[in-house]
């Protein structure tokens, strides 16, 4: 009977630790660091921040009194003619009438 559960008990570790890789003690605990720390640092953090951010931007839709108002999402384009890189035009200062 105690042999049954010793036998159960080794197969138990053996999947485990083959599972693992291979990897005993110290080099087992530091390979689980190193991947769990990787794997935070690409998949889950990410996808934390990009959760924040569609919340973030949803508070700010629902806090406007139009949800459907006009958002500017990219910086205007400037005025070749105005800032000198057509025609020669070198940022003379404008005449005021």
């Amino acid at each position: 009977m105690g042999n049954d559960w010793q036998r159960k008990w080794g197969n138990v570790r053996s999947f485990l630790g083959n599972a693992t890789g291979g990897l005993r003690g110290g080099s087992n605990l530091a390979s689980w660091v190193v991947a769990g720390t990787l794997a935070y640092f690409l998949w889950i953090k990410p996808s934390q921040d990009l959760k924040r951010q569609q919340e973030e931007r949803a508070a700010l839709a629902a806090a406007t009194p139009d949800p459907y108002r006009y958002i500017e999402k990219r910086k205007p384009v400037p005025d070749p003619q105005e800032t000198g890189l057509r025609y020669g035009n070198k940022n003379k200062p404008k005449e005021s009438e």
